[in-house]
């Protein structure tokens, strides 16, 4: 079952990549950090950055349907990390607008992407549904069974999630320049 029109949904998807640059702009341009919004909003931003790590290192994308690490708990990790780093951002930005922004691109631009990857893995994986049945989609639940598999630096070097890193350093080196100055 899908919300959103697939003409939309693969609109968005193609803009995903211009949203996220203008999204960055607006948050550096606007933030107006202090130091004890940084203390709250960086650890936010950190625990999201390290679950878009963990699961990239269980992540074989089109290869292996990603059951084990995060995948065990949600279906996308990659994207509730993605959603708690911005979060984390908004807070240490000290600009509850911002979070509006962060919170509006998610919902117009990353769940139609979202079920654009699930239809795409529904044809991939003939075991999808039966995933898809044990494990929500966005929101974390403990899992009542399933195989665990180790976390696979090679993983997490293919699927090239050292950039994620790198935008959260400069995030941080920005947020405490501007919180320094």
């Amino acid at each position: 079952m899908t919300r959103f029109p697939k003409p939309y949904a693969d609109t968005v998807a193609k803009l995903r990549v211009p949203f996220g640059f203008l999204m960055v702009a607006a948050f550096l341009w606007f933030s107006k950090p202090a130091m004890v919004s940084l203390w709250y909003g960086l650890p936010v931003s950190l625990a999201g950055l390290l679950l878009r790590a963990w699961a990239a290192g269980h992540l074989e994308k089109n290869r292996q349907l990603a059951v084990s690490g995060p995948y065990r708990y949600v279906r996308n990790p990659l994207y509730v990390g993605t959603l708690l780093t911005a979060a984390g951002f908004a807070i240490a930005s000290r600009q509850w607008w911002l979070g509006v922004l962060f919170a509006a691109v998610f919902l117009l631009v990353y769940l139609p992407v979202i079920e654009l990857e699930e239809e795409h893995l529904r044809k991939l994986f003939p075991s999808y549904e039966v995933y898809c049945e044990r494990v929500p989609m966005l929101v974390p639940r403990l899992p009542k069974d399933g195989a665990e598999r180790r976390f696979q630096w090679p993983l997490y070097r293919r699927n090239e999630e050292y950039n994620a890193l790198l935008g959260f350093l400069a995030g941080v080196g920005v947020l405490l320049w501007k919180a320094l100055r």
